[in-house]
């Protein structure tokens, strides 16, 4: 893969008159992917397509019907090649079972082949690009049977830009997002509103940035998309503030407030802010990266929480696809069915999350038949490392045993739970104590 030499008069700056509006989300300057044996391919014909884009799509090999869709949005000078091998969301395809879409814009709609979230032209519901997208969900539901009530779109920069206008122009079709080095939802309408938008603050209260999104679909009442903000506390191409903003945009669509209801340490010099809805789900969650620049945050290795591959505007801290893939809850995707009571269970598939922290919605939980032998193991710790070993698995930001699917309350460092393995790949929750 070539990775050319870049300029830095065409960073962190609008690039006049031509370019004003385009956003400089930067990546590797390659040439139009082509389908290859890795299996990124270009699908045609998905519908009027009115934004003057193009389709590309991974699958993995014998993926089923009913799985979740995500849509994949590149940064300005990039192509869905690029985002198809450096942001991760391919292996963790293969992993979790999904498919992507990798929409991809060129010169001919924008010199600096950014998506156009600043123009309203484009950007808004049954319109342009942001029509063009849905035309693709619906193309890759029929081909794939992607469960149209699992999509989910995220972004970086620019096409995080685009990425907020569409959870803000179709609510109705995407249940999550994410916005890498991004903007609030229609926080410009024009290209030279971009700019402004791009570097400072906007001084809007959180309801007037929610009564931006409320009028992108007026008089829709159906629940909102969970958004996932990802920001550099050194971002100087798109200023920090928007990650702020978005925040406030979010929570106010959702109706809670901006304090959070939970913080979180997390690799790669990263605090997770989390906004719980009324019922005790996180609605919003703000991750931002002491020290980190404009890009997507990747973490390269062989890891359970690596994915992605470093390079222009992929920055090495921490991989933002695996962290927003939880918090979506893909990694359910092909898990088995919880287990009735057995002679020898196995690992349950991550549940639907509760409202509040409760047993699992599975059937009641019943101890592994062979409870009455020693234990095979017992472990204290909190529920983001009990999830990191393996003995737990996350769903909706609440940790649940594996096996028994005990629901242990929320993913993160300060829950702590003892668990017992009582037979191999079942555990139980065993506070009182791991006696035989």
């Amino acid at each position: 893969m070539r990775t050319p030499r870049r300029r830095r008069s065409g960073l962190g700056r609008w690039a006049g008159a031509a370019l004003a509006g385009a956003l400089i989300a930067g990546g590797l300057l390659t040439g139009a992917p082509q389908a290859s044996a890795a299996g990124l391919g270009q699908v045609t014909g998905f519908g009027t397509n009115p934004g003057n884009l193009a389709m590309y799509s991974y699958v993995p090999t014998a993926l089923p019907a009913g799985k979740p869709l995500v849509v994949a949005l590149h940064g300005c000078t990039q192509t869905a090649t690029d985002y198809y091998n450096n942001s991760g969301w391919a292996q963790l395809a293969d992993r979790w079972g999904f498919a992507v879409v990798f929409p991809q814009t060129g010169s001919a709609n924008n010199v600096l082949s950014c998506f156009s979230w600043f123009d309203s032209s484009k950007d808004t519901r049954g319109k342009g690009e942001a029509l063009s997208v849905k035309q693709m969900v619906d193309k890759a539901v029929a081909l794939y049977g992607s469960d149209p009530s699992r999509v989910y779109v995220t972004g970086l920069s620019a096409g995080a830009g685009m990425a907020a206008d569409l959870l803000a122009d179709y609510p109705d079709v995407f249940a999550g997002g994410s916005i890498a080095s991004g903007l609030p939802a229609q926080c410009a309408t024009t290209q030279s509103a971009a700019s402004g938008c791009q570097n400072s603050n906007q001084n809007l209260t959180p309801a007037q940035w929610g009564d931006k999104v409320r009028a992108s679909y007026p008089g829709y009442t159906g629940p909102w998309p969970r958004v996932a903000i990802w920001h550099g506390s050194s971002d100087s191409t798109v200023a920090p503030v928007n990650a702020t903003e978005l925040r406030d945009q979010w929570t106010n669509v959702w109706g809670i407030g901006q304090n959070a209801s939970a913080t979180q340490a997390l690799p790669g010099n990263t605090t997770l802010s989390v906004y719980d809805d009324g019922a005790g789900r996180p609605a919003v969650q703000l991750y931002s990266i002491s020290g980190m620049g404009h890009g997507l945050p990747v973490s390269p290795g062989s890891g359970t929480t690596n994915c992605g591959q470093s390079g222009a505007y992929f920055l090495n801290t921490i991989c933002s696809s695996y962290y927003t893939g939880l918090f979506w809850g893909l990694d359910g995707a092909t898990a088995t069915a919880s287990p009735a009571p057995s002679a020898s269970p196995s690992p349950s598939a991550s549940p639907s999350p509760s409202s509040s922290p409760s047993p699992s919605p599975s059937s009641s939980p019943s101890s592994s038949p062979s409870s009455s032998s020693a234990p095979l193991g017992c472990w204290t710790d909190n529920n983001y490392n009990q999830v990191a070993a393996g003995r737990a698995h996350q769903s909706g930001g609440y940790a649940y045993a594996n096996g028994s699917n005990q629901n242990m309350g929320l993913w993160n460092l300060f829950v702590t739970h003892t668990l017992k393995e009582t037979s191999a790949g079942y555990f139980v929750v065993a506070d009182s104590g791991c006696g035989a």
